[in-house]
């Protein structure tokens, strides 16, 4: 007859975590006596739209060479990411914030990402590629974890900090590439920042384009 008790029990372990959150299957923290939930998430798009010309100086002025960085991480990565990169975290990859101008070599709608394939032009060897993300799915956390002003502790959970992520993606999309039409054979100029992930390429998410 003790399984009464363990039912009991369960039954009010489970009412306390329901009460935790809001959210089926996420756990929450409480901040300040207040419970954080999903909700406050909303407030992303409040935080880019009046940090977003924040975020767009301070890749424009901060932004290195994209060839010289390349050259950096090709030489040593770890002395790369400490001398130009910015971490969320520990253990979080290097963000870059890049500069750089080519041509643009390819233009792939058929993919979400909508990558575009630019060729740019560095002294005594080939051509450094880099790719651009114009979407219509551009993802990633490369602008936010690149300007350095962006941390974990001025959110309250990890929902809240991953929307600003998906937010500043979308001024991305609707301020930045809408603004230009990438074609094969364009002269274009970027600035932007990537995550250099092991073994990958420089895909490139930009906060400002320029034909011509």
């Amino acid at each position: 007859m003790k399984v009464f008790p363990r039912l009991a029990a369960a039954l009010l372990l489970m009412a306390a975590l329901a009460a935790c959150s809001k959210v089926p299957g996420v756990f929450v923290y409480e901040k300040d006596g207040q419970a954080a939930t999903g909700e406050k998430a909303a407030d992303a798009k409040s935080y880019v739209d009046e940090n977003w010309s924040k975020i767009v100086s301070t890749v424009h002025d901060k932004a290195v060479d994209v060839t010289t960085v390349a050259a950096a991480i090709e030489k040593d990565p770890k002395a790369a990411g400490e001398q130009y990169g910015h971490q969320a975290g520990t253990g979080s990859p290097y963000a870059y914030m890049v500069k750089g101008a080519g041509t643009v070599t390819k233009v792939d709608k058929s993919v979400p990402t909508g990558p575009v394939t630019v060729e740019v032009p560095r002294a005594g060897g080939k051509p450094l590629t880099v790719t651009i993300a114009t979407g219509p799915v551009i993802a990633g956390t490369a602008i936010r974890d690149a300007v350095g002003f962006i941390s974990f502790g001025d959110f309250t959970n990890q929902i809240e900090y991953a929307n600003v992520a998906n937010e500043i993606n979308n001024r991305v999309k609707t301020d930045v590439v809408a603004k230009a039409d990438l074609q094969e054979g364009q002269k274009v100029s970027f600035y932007g920042a990537f995550s250099g992930l092991p073994g990958g390429g420089i895909f490139l998410v930009p906060t400002e384009l320029q034909v011509g």
